[in-house]
């Protein structure tokens, strides 16, 4: 018996949405990660990219545990000789909220043309309101990744 591979036009992508306030950044971005490489559906292909589109809204609002925030580090690099710049996480989410949200999920993705396929399918809003309700997003329900409300 052949093993099953799924077809490229087999392949059905729901919509799902995010409300990331209050939630801890790592762990949402895990979850998202493992949506956008669709290792949630019983037909999972490392080699295909099989998984469903994410909109995360409310990204100004995800929380840093512990000294995240000043300890842990940004970096980018202009191209040039001297051109690597840095800056803390807590600046990055203050500045660029969303920015700092897709380079989390993207690290947790594959490092090739597959991963940034995946990344593609990734939609980051900094406030409430995204323009993709044609799309009737359903809420991704997080399980491992409580607020820090809840802890409190």
């Amino acid at each position: 018996m052949p093993t099953y591979s799924p077809k490229i036009k087999d392949i059905e992508r729901a919509w799902h949405i995010v409300d990331a306030e209050g939630l801890i950044l790592g762990r949402m971005a895990t979850e998202v990660a493992r949506v956008l490489r669709g290792k949630h559906k019983p037909d999972f292909t490392p080699h295909l990219d099989t998984g469903d589109h994410v909109i995360i809204v409310n990204a100004d609002k995800v929380v840093l545990t512990g000294n995240k925030a000043t300890g842990k580090k940004v970096y980018r690099h202009s191209g040039y000789p001297g051109g690597l710049r840095q800056a803390s996480y807590g600046h990055l989410l203050e500045t660029q909220p969303a920015e700092a949200v897709r380079r989390t999920v993207r690290g947790m993705l594959p490092k090739n043309r597959l991963g940034r396929q995946m990344l593609r399918k990734l939609k980051v809003y900094a406030g409430p309101v995204h323009p993709h309700e044609a799309q009737q997003p359903q809420p991704l329900v997080i399980a491992g990744a409580r607020s820090r409300t809840e802890d409190s």
